[in-house]
């Protein structure tokens, strides 16, 4: 646990953190207390309360992502350990920390656990037909713990070398004795047995729940179908299920950006509000042990590793793209120069104390993991992937109406953006490099990308992606689909002084370490440079 009050300042009063479960010595993490009594529905229902991680790595992953450099300056320090080897794409040792691959590892396998206990006793009753509300949920965690996992372990699924990648562990029933040994399979299999899982869940899932929004609802179910088949590349089935998250019209979905926009920047006002479970374009919550709302946020602590101004300038918040400058967008940012940190207020910090006095307790932020902006973007790259041109850019103007300044406060003013100016608009400036930053980045994919339109168009996608996901742990995701070269630059005074490392397409750091008591336990590591 560890208390740093003194870099909060009035508004948060401390950021601390410790772990709520106890490592488990088993090979995988087991239901905390497979004791529970179970009888009816209902039961079970509580039961699944807890098949939902409280750990997210959004922290984790921003770090490893290009939304971070090493900003020098005296005053500016990282925030411990975790932060500084997750940054220079190390093996992460820590293991306290809620947001280390330890607890990321720990957390999404006792969801396993709870989801399995839950399926085996429902196949244990005679009588199935009125539990299945329960087995769709129960399937969609377990489908989504093992997406979670690979995302932030495994490379990025390409077809054409995913039969000999290192996939995870996928149980499908509860661990019947202590240090039961497991196997990574490839992740094909992987990605095949959360699509089982997903395809079989999705007909049960329903909306009967008492807080809907951090529960797998159909459409919060139907959104995470559209993100796993588009990065397993199976793009009609990613746009039929976004189709069906967003209605036959998405703006009624959409966040009302002109509304957040205006509200205050101090406390917490924005990024309550942006996850307020009152908002329709928040179809999943997540609840997690996490001080990222702190680090990642307005605050002095953790500024030396942060996006700062350089990506935000020239790649992200402060950059121009098509649909013009930043200042067209609802989308302010916070900037001080006593920070490193120039930031999207979004993500959230409440504080839970253990004791008062001293000051101590459990740091939280709620993330909305999935939501109407990013499905939509899922469906628009989905529909550029398969050479439906005209789709995809209607979906980026459908965004663009409630994003872009002029469409909500001036609509005769704003001009939609088309193919044309697009391509324009790309092909006038340069490829990224280290030291002379654009927003656009080469892609290196096994796949072939045409470079009239859709290279322009996925272009723009994954520039609006970048920005509407920010601080959010997703970029980490599209660096691997697309094959992006990042660096890691020092930064002083605000300009690139130092390009200190090098993130190639087929570096093998590009899939994070398992933790080491997982290694020695016996299961195959992931590549290293060294």
């Amino acid at each position: 646990m560890k208390n740093i009050n003194k870099y909060i300042g009035i508004s948060i009063l401390g950021i601390a953190l410790t772990c709520i479960m106890s490592s488990c010595n088993n090979y995988l993490d087991t239901l905390p207390d497979n004791r529970t009594e179970l009888t009816n529905p209902s039961d079970v229902s509580k039961l699944l309360v807890s098949a939902y991680s409280t750990s997210y790595p959004a922290y984790l992953t921003e770090m490893e992502s290009d939304n971070t450099d090493d900003n020098v300056n005296s005053n500016w320090t990282e925030s411990d350990r975790f932060q500084r080897q997750a940054y220079e794409w190390g093996d992460i040792t820590e293991t306290s920390d809620n947001e280390t691959p330890q607890k990321i590892w720990e957390r999404y396998y006792t969801v396993f656990s709870t989801a399995n206990t839950a399926l085996e006793f429902i196949r244990s009753q005679s009588d199935t037909t009125k539990y299945e509300a329960q087995i769709g949920e129960a399937l969609m965690c377990r489908a989504y713990a093992g997406f979670m996992l690979s995302t932030v372990f495994c490379n990025a699924y390409d077809a054409t070398t995913a039969s000999s990648e290192y996939g995870l562990p996928y149980p499908v029933k509860t661990e019947t004795s202590v240090g039961e040994k497991y196997v990574r399979g490839t992740l094909a299999q992987l990605y095949q047995k959360i699509a089982t899982d997903i395809e079989e869940a999705l007909p049960l899932i329903s909306n009967n729940y008492d807080e809907p929004k951090f529960h797998f609802t159909k459409t919060a179910a139907y959104a995470f179908a559209t993100r796993f088949y588009l990065y397993y590349r199976q793009y009609d089935k990613a746009i039929a299920y976004a189709t069906k998250a967003l209605g036959v019209d998405p703006t009624i979905k959409l966040r009302d950006w002109a509304t957040w926009n205006a509200l205050t920047e101090n406390y917490q006002t924005r990024p309550n509000a942006y996850v307020s479970s009152d908002i329709a374009a928040n179809f999943l919550l997540i609840s997690a042990y996490s001080q990222w709302g702190g680090i990642g946020g307005p605050y002095l602590h953790g500024c030396k590793y942060a996006h700062g101004i350089p990506i935000a300038q020239y790649e992200t918040v402060a950059a121009s793209g098509p649909w013009g400058s930043y200042s067209t967008l609802n989308y302010d940012y916070f900037f001080n120069s006593s920070l490193s940190q120039v930031c999207v207020r979004k993500i959230g910090y409440d504080f839970e104390y253990t004791d008062r006095t001293d000051g101590i307790g459990y740091a939280h932020s709620i993330f909305s993991a999935f939501n109407a902006e990013e499905t939509l973007l899922c469906r628009a790259e989905a529909y550029a992937l398969e050479h439906k041109y005209d789709s995809s850019l209607k979906d980026i103007n459908t965004i663009m109406s409630k994003f872009n300044h002029y469409c909500t406060s001036a609509p005769s003013s704003y001009t939609p953006l088309t193919l044309d100016s697009i391509h324009n608009f790309y092909n006038s400036i340069d490829y990224y490099t280290p030291t002379s930053p654009t927003v656009k980045k080469k892609f290196h994919t096994s796949f072939a990308i045409e470079s009239i339109t859709e290279e322009p168009l996925l272009q723009c996608i994954m520039q609006l992606r970048r920005l509407l996901t920010i601080h959010e742990g997703l970029r980490w995701q599209d660096i691997k689909r697309y094959g992006i070269v990042i660096y890691r630059r020092q930064v002083t005074n605000g300009s690139v002084t130092a390009v200190t490392d090098t993130l190639t397409v087929d570096d093998p750091r590009r899939a994070i370490q398992l933790p080491q008591n997982i290694i020695s336990a016996g299961m195959e590591a992931n590549l290293r440079n060294k």
